[in-house]
C-alpha cells in the first residue's frame, strides 16, 4: 500500500527574523539558532523513522539550507531536489528589508496590521496572501501532489506563507483560519493523505 507521505518544514530562523526585518524574497542565511533547528528537524524527522523520495524548496537560500542539513541529519543527501520560484516566500515589495517597528511608524500600526494580516491586501508593490496561494497551489497540484498519491514520500521545506497555502487546502481551512496559523520554524509537521488526495493523518513536530 502506498504511504502518500507529505512533509512541510518551514525553514530554520533567518538573519532577519532574527532582526525583524520583513523578508520576502530577500535572501539572506541561517543564524546560528537556524541552523540548529534545521538539523533538529531532520533529528525529529529521523527518530520518527521516516525516509523520503523526493524533497522540493523554494529558490531562496534560508530554504534551500534547511533542506540540506534536514537532509544530512537523514543520510538523504542524494535524493532528486526540486528547487522552485513557486515555493518561495510571499513578496513584500517595499516593505521588504525594513525593521516591522519602522515600517508602523512610517505607515501606521493599522496598515501594517492589514498588510501582514489580512488575506487580500496586498503592501506597495507586494503580494497579498491569495497571491501567494495563486502561485503556490498551481505548482503543489502540479509537481507536488501527484507523486505524493502515487507513493513518492515527498518533504517540502519553505516558507511561512507558501506552506501557510499548502496547509490551507490540506486543511481546508478558511482565509480567516489560515491567516491566524503560526508556523514554528524547523517544526517538521507530518501529513499521510488518502488517495483522495484529502487527510488522513497529520502530526506536527513543533516541540
Amino acid at each position: 500500500m502506498n504511504d502518500r507521505l507529505l512533509v512541510l518544514v518551514r525553514h530554520g530562523q533567518s538573519e532577519w527574523n532574527l532582526k525583524n526585518l520583513f523578508t520576502g524574497w530577500k535572501d539572506p542565511g541561517l543564524t546560528e539558532k537556524g541552523v540548529a533547528e534545521a538539523h533538529e528537524a531532520g533529528r525529529k524527522l529521523k527518530a520518527e523513522g521516516l525516509s523520503f523520495d523526493v524533497a522540493f524548496t523554494s529558490q531562496l537560500v534560508r530554504a534551500q539550507t534547511t533542506l540540506d542539513l534536514a537532509l544530512k541529519e537523514l543520510g538523504q543527501t542524494g535524493i532528486p531536489v526540486v528547487k522552485n520560484l513557486a515555493l518561495n516566500e510571499r513578496d513584500y515589495g517595499d516593505l521588504s528589508g525594513l525593521n516591522k517597528d519602522d515600517a508602523r511608524k512610517k505607515w501606521g500600526e493599522d496598515q501594517v496590521h492589514i498588510w501582514r494580516r489580512s488575506y487580500d491586501v496586498p503592501p506597495p508593490g507586494g503580494e497579498s496572501l491569495r497571491d501567494t496561494l495563486a502561485r503556490t497551489l498551481p505548482f503543489y497540484v502540479q509537481e507536488i501532489l501527484p507523486g505524493v498519491l502515487r507513493g513518492q514520500r515527498t518533504l517540502v521545506a519553505a516558507h511561512g506563507n507558501s506552506l501557510r497555502a499548502l496547509i490551507m487546502v490540506l486543511e481546508k481551512l478558511s482565509p480567516e483560519a489560515i491567516i491566524a496559523r503560526e508556523l514554528a520554524t524547523g517544526a517538521p509537521i507530518i501529513y499521510r493523505l488518502n488517495a483522495d488526495s484529502t487527510v488522513e493523518s497529520k502530526k506536527d513536530l513543533a516541540a
